[in-house]
């Protein structure tokens, strides 16, 4: 079953335009001028249950305006949507029931409350019962170890004790879709990883669709296995992570440090980044040429060090938006 279906779905805003200086200022108050800005144009894309999924895009792409259409927090312009069968605008109380958010840069707990008396008042909102609230605060506190700070009050806590916390209150009333936007941002690696295997967790064993988004590539490597791109309300990619390392890095970094003295000259398909001193930094690419036809350029005795690694997958992506 698809827990998410979107087709043809387009949303435009009604946006108002101002001169410079307050002579302008005061001529967009009796004489108004608009804009339309086509947010999303026309996408189309379908989400398995129990997948994770990175939606991503520069700011401005329309990935905000999209998620808030599939919860029902805005009405398309046209086309359809469905989420674990309900159509968002129309059944949203109903969908409520169904899905859970995190935002990284807003709370949606009680900073005033400890982590327990929020989860459960987001308990009682869900209509759940007192023994269902107990149980499932049990359960998803002793998997994400809140022991020590669960009476501790939202406010006093750390970013990273908070995102954990965040995430178990989307979670209280066990929903089939959690949409994740930018849940690791501000938190230091150490609490970035915690998370991250907190959220794999999650999927693997409640079989959680995971629909997130992200600007640090490290979520999107190490957490989901498909990648949707927009850039200007457009789909420009929808690919596995996999097939997105093959056929767009094919390329390759090679950094070589020679041997006093040696000399070196590369053929076409070979880039030099940097050259300093005996240092070499090179871009290889592969569909000229192989890592075997870069060490022929070179006497192996010349070789002191050498070592290949994969173009930055954030250069990847950048190169991707920019086909929009």
């Amino acid at each position: 079953m698809k827990a998410i279906e979107v087709k043809d779905l387009t949303k435009s805003f009604k946006v108002k335009q101002k001169e410079k200086g307050l002579k302008g200022s005061i001529k967009s108050i009796f004489k108004p001028r608009y804009k339309m800005i086509e947010a999303v144009r026309g996408i189309s894309f379908c989400v398995d249950e129990g997948e994770v999924l990175a939606f991503i895009g520069p700011n401005g792409a329309g990935k905000s305006t999209t998620i808030k259409m599939m919860t029902g927090i805005l009405y398309p312009d046209s086309g359809e949507i469905s989420v674990m069968g309900y159509n968002p605008s129309k059944e949203r109380k109903k969908l409520a029931y169904k899905i859970g958010t995190v935002f990284g840069q807003k709370e949606q707990l009680w900073t005033h409350l400890t982590p327990l008396d929020n989860f459960r008042f987001f308990g009682s909102i869900y209509d759940l019962t007192e023994k269902e609230i107990d149980d499932r605060i049990n359960e998803l506190s002793e998997k994400f170890e809140l022991g020590e700070f669960i009476n501790t009050p939202v406010r006093n806590l750390s970013l990273g004790q908070r995102i954990r916390c965040e995430i178990v209150a989307s979670l209280i009333h066990n929903p089939k879709i959690l949409f994740l936007d930018e849940p690791t941002i501000g938190l230091d690696p150490v609490v970035k990883d915690i998370v991250r295997k907190l959220i794999k967790q999650m999927n693997k064993e409640y079989k959680t669709t995971i629909f997130l988004t992200s600007h640090d590539v490290s979520d999107i490597e190490k957490l989901c296995k498909r990648v949707i791109i927009i850039n200007n309300g457009e789909i420009v990619l929808d690919d596995s992570m996999e097939n997105l390392k093959y056929h767009y890095l094919n390329k390759k970094l090679i950094d070589i440090k020679l041997v006093d003295g040696a000399k070196a000259e590369f053929e076409e398909g070979i880039t030099v980044l940097k050259n300093k001193k005996n240092n070499y930094k090179l871009e290889i690419d592969l569909t000229k040429k192989s890592i075997s036809d870069v060490i022929k350029c070179l006497n192996a005795d010349d070789i002191q060090d050498i070592n290949i690694s994969n173009v930055p997958l954030e250069d990847t992506i950048t190169t991707i938006y920019k086909k929009r």
